[in-house]
């Protein structure tokens, strides 16, 4: 039964919805409260924390023990108050804009501090109130109060600004000075649980209970609010409700989804499983500033663009089936798809179409290609890939079976038109219409190809037909109709930019065509296609796959699978026109078979791949919501990030929208690479929403638009900088730019104290440098010194060595004297010994006596001559002086040495024999062999010795 009454509900059009799962944001499964701050971002009370949403980015503050988050609140000045499982307290951002969290449980009296789960959290003005079954909390001037139950508290919450509770043994009660107080005349509420307090109107609050149904309270008295749906909310536990707007309720269910109830109990809305919600069992639900709801369900986070302009329908039940015709007639709208006409009854009332409750049934004997519709004279032709049809009393009526139909063009302007031209798979087919009935009149000769562009024009009676490889044709038909008169195919030669993407259709009642190279018109006089002066200075060089005039003279059309329309009552920059784009809807049209149905300005229908799309256009250009864009995060690029803002400005201790001057932080120069993220919170258009950034001190200009959200700026030069993003949407309105100030300082070799330092130093390395000078110049000259010095020693040695070799030359020509000297001697005395020797017998001979005395004066002069000294005491002088005083020191060392003696030493120091020592001395050999035995004696030298070693020894 309750699947029936939703089936009953259900509207048609379905808005957006979005489905973010666990597994998506990273976070707990279940999400038990949702609320909004200035900023517009989204806050969940999820099981493993605080779980935020900025449209781009989800984020997850955990609990300091991670127990589950059940409540959560926010006050005026930011501060985000949340209650879990034995924890209450609040998040907000530290200075540098990064969330952390702050316990207030050290504020409760010590004997209060065990807490079981925080259920509810109410901010009333400066008052804070925390629910737990055994106690509310009451938090005013940084002071707890604790209320006790006399059962248990099951319900806290605020409306009408009436802070009301549920004591399941005492019912609601009121908070009035500081007391809570039952209400009179009261239901019995020990079994009634409340899941919320709305406000209906300025004097009721409106109570929505677990399953007992809808309440009123109204001057202190309940009464249940009996409305035609009032069942459904007994049967489907409601347990959550917020209201949207001024007049709308939305109800969170554990087992149907969600349901929108205006205010008179009427459900006008329905949202679950098959709508797209990814689980009925919704435990919270919100709605957020722009009458967006999002819905916390027992696993995930879902999102509900209920204030949008664009919905989506599906004719059948499975989803499956594309669009590709759309017709209203008699109060039924009609959708031709992949597989089947399909019709839906609407409901009257409701100008956007979208909302009509009425459910889609397929019509008998349709089933397969339906490619076109098209209403001609009052009645519905079906295009088929069987044929062509026209439906009668809710049946189809085939008006040939074959070929497949692809369009029908009439050829008049004129209501009724009583022939229509067919394009089919194998050329042209004619259907007359006659007494109020459709007929098939058969082929038209000349012709047998696919025709599925068609358009006729009256001012030349002839019909102008698209081929998909071959150009333009034009026929002119005989005055019966039956067959072509003329034809003529018009290709690149004559004007089209090619043979291939060319569309005829019909724009301000022209014939033009839709080419590779922007829109294209035939001229008559030249008979030549060139582009059209007016459309190519709107449209551009773009191709277009479809164009078509809505009864305002908008043109709407598709060009590479994006939806836009030019505008003509909207005029911008000097324009009489506004080219608007929908983003959201690009990639969803039909390729190869785009169509677009404006019925009116409310209600837009576009063919999609998977069902049919809906614009309320009137309402999409009114629900233009001021663009907003904040900067969630900046951290550093390196080898360990760091968050340097965590998206939060604050000012007086409040979060602001802009940086407070005194928050501009200075970063090092070892942080010069930053990473930002920045989003817009308006989540219905985040799909047509760009940005375009700015670093002044970096950028020169703004970037171009884009949808990226992030940008990364590396390795910055130490300096000041400011960066500014903005957003706008696909209508060309633009945010203000938020701003972000910086100061990244230069490095440390670029500070005044390190340029301080280097200027010191240069004085010490100029100080350093001339005393190195100095040293050097010393050094040098101690080695010029040495040099000098070693030159001279060098030269006195050369000196010396020169002197002593003139002293050696001297000795040894002394000693050639001195040797001469003894040969001389030797000699000399040889002769004397000679002469002697001859004289001495001639002496002996005579009487001596009797010898002359010639004889007597010779042999004298000879004695004499051979004991003479005077010759010895020359030769030892002359010895002394060439052998350094030998026989001086030799003297002094024996002073018992005689003439002879020294005689001897120094004839044995010239190294002589004893034979020429002998005739030196003139005595015999044996003689000197005495003395030398005499002398070794004197001497104390014994026989083994050399004597003419130890002579030089002693001596030297």
């Amino acid at each position: 039964m309750i699947l029936a009454i939703t089936i009953v509900k259900a509207q048609i059009g379905i808005p957006q919805i979005n489905n973010y799962s666990s597994n998506l944001y990273k976070g707990g499964t279940q999400n038990w409260e949702i609320a909004q701050d200035k900023n517009g971002i989204m806050y969940f009370a999820n099981n493993e924390g605080l779980l935020s949403y900025n449209g781009k980015f989800w984020k997850i503050a955990p609990l300091p023990h991670k127990t589950v988050l059940r409540s959560l609140a926010i006050d005026t000045d930011g501060k985000i108050y949340v209650g879990g499982q034995d924890e209450l307290g609040y998040f907000f951002p530290d200075a540098q804009g990064v969330l952390r969290y702050h316990s207030l449980k050290a504020l409760l009296p010590a004997n209060e501090q065990s807490l079981a789960d925080v259920w509810d959290i109410v901010i009333d003005g400066e008052q804070i109130f925390f629910r737990t079954t055994s106690k509310i909390l009451w938090l005013k001037n940084n002071i707890f109060k604790v209320f006790k139950p006399k059962s248990a508290w099951e319900f806290l919450g605020l409306a009408n600004q009436h802070l009301i509770a549920q004591d399941t043994e005492r019912g609601l009660m009121l908070f009035k000075q500081g007391e809570w107080i039952p209400l009179n005349n009261q239901l019995d509420f020990k079994n009634i649980f409340i899941t919320a307090a709305l406000s209906y109107n300025q004097n009721t609050i409106l109570l929505t209970t677990q399953k007992n149904g809808l309440f009123l309270l109204h001057n202190n008295e309940i009464t249940p609010w009996k409305t035609a749906d009032a069942d459904l909310f007994v049967k489907n536990r409601i347990s959550d409700a917020k209201k949207i707007g001024s007049s709308l309720f939305a109800f969170a269910s554990n087992a149907a989804g969600c349901y929108i109830v205006d205010a008179s109990g009427k459900t006008i809305q329905s949202f679950a499983d098959k709508e797209g919600l990814q689980k009925n069992n919704v435990r919270s639900i919100f709605s957020d500033r722009n009458q967006n709801l999002w819905l916390g369900f027992d696993d995930g986070i879902g999102f509900i663009a209920f204030n949008n302009a664009i919905k989506y329908i599906y004719p059948d039940a499975a989803k499956q089936t594309s669009s590709y015709a759309t017709r209203v007639l008699n109060g039924t709208l009609y959708v031709g798809t992949s597989n089947g006409l399909y019709q839906s009854k609407l409901e009257s009332g409701y100008a956007d179409l979208s909302y009509s409750h009425q459910t889609f049934s397929e019509i008998n004997n349709t089933q397969g290609q339906v490619w076109n519709l098209n209403v001609i004279n009052n009645k519905l032709l079906i295009g088929h890939e069987e044929g062509a049809y026209v439906l009668n009393n809710n049946a189809v009526q085939q008006l040939f079976h074959y070929p497949g139909t692809w369009v029908f063009e009439p050829l008049t302007r004129k209501q009724p038109a009583t022939e229509i031209i067919a394009g089919t798979y194998n050329g042209l087919r004619r259907i007359v219409f006659n007494q109020h009935s459709f007929i098939d009149a058969g082929s038209i000769k000349g012709f047998d190809e696919s025709m599925r562009f068609l358009v006729y024009d009256t001012t030349s009676n002839t019909i102008w037909a698209s081929h998909p490889y071959r150009g333009i044709y034009r026929f002119t038909l005989t005055a019966d109709k039956k067959e072509i008169k003329e034809s003529r195919l018009f290709t690149n030669k004559d004007g089209l930019p090619s043979l291939l993407y060319n569309y005829v259709t019909r724009i301000k009642n022209r014939v033009v065509v839709a080419t590779e190279k922007g829109i294209f018109e035939f001229d008559e006089k030249n008979q030549r296609f060139s582009p059209s002066k007016e459309l190519i200075a709107i449209l551009g060089e773009e191709v277009y796959q479809y164009l078509n005039e809505d009864p305002k003279g908008n043109i709407w059309f598709v060009t590479n699978k994006k939806v836009g329309v030019v505008d003509f009552t909207r005029k911008t920059a000097g324009k009489n026109y506004t080219l608007v784009y929908f983003p959201e809807l690009n990639g969803k049209v039909v390729p190869g078979f785009e169509n677009i149905y404006p019925l009116n300005q409310q209600n837009i229908f576009i063919g999609s791949t998977n069902g049919l799309i809906h614009i309320n256009y009137q309402r999409y250009l009114k629900n233009i919501k001021p663009l907003n864009v904040i900067l969630t995060q900046i951290k550093t690029i390196g080898l360990k990030d760091s968050t340097i803002f965590g998206g939060y400005f604050l000012k007086e201790n409040r979060i602001a929208d802009q940086q407070h001057k005194n928050q501009k932080p200075k970063l090092a120069y070892a942080f010069n690479s930053l990473h930002f993220e920045f989003s817009s919170t308006l989540y219905e258009q985040l799909n047509n929403i760009e940005f375009s950034y700015q670093l002044t001190g970096f950028d020169e200009t703004w970037s171009d638009w884009g949808s990226k959200s992030e940008k990364d700026y590396t390795n910055l030069p130490a300096g000041n900088y400011t960066f500014k993003v903005k957003a706008r949407n696909n209508l060309g309105n633009e945010s203000a730019p938020v701003v972000y100030a910086f100061t990244i300082l230069p490095p440390w070799y670029q500070t005044w104290w390190f340029y301080s330092a280097c200027f010191i130093l240069f004085l010490v390395l100029i100080y350093l440098l001339i005393q190195r000078q100095k040293r050097k110049h010393l050094k040098q000259q101690d080695y010029l010194k040495k040099t000098y010095q070693l030159e001279i020693e060098h030269n006195e040695k050369e000196i010396v060595k020169l002197q002593n070799e003139k002293l050696e030359n001297e000795v040894n020509f002394k000693n050639k004297e001195l040797a001469t000297a003894t040969m001389h001697l030797m000699q000399r005395g040889k002769l004397i010994s000679r002469i002697k020797e001859e004289l001495v017998p001639i002496v002996k001979t005579e009487n001596l006596d009797e010898s002359p005395e010639e004889f007597k004066k010779i042999l004298s002069l000879i004695n004499d001559s051979e004991r003479a000294d005077a010759d010895w005491d020359s030769f030892a002088i002359h010895f002394d002086h060439v052998h350094s005083n030998f026989l001086t020191k030799l003297k002094e060392r024996v002073p018992a040495l005689s003439g002879n003696d020294l005689k001897l030493c120094a004839y044995l120091k010239m190294n002589l024999s004893s034979k020429e020592i002998a005739q030196l001395m003139s005595v015999s050999n044996k003689a000197v062999e005495v003395s030398r035995y005499r002398l070794r004696k004197k001497l104390n030298v014994s026989s083994d010795t050399n004597l003419f070693d130890y002579l030089i020894e002693i001596t030297s």
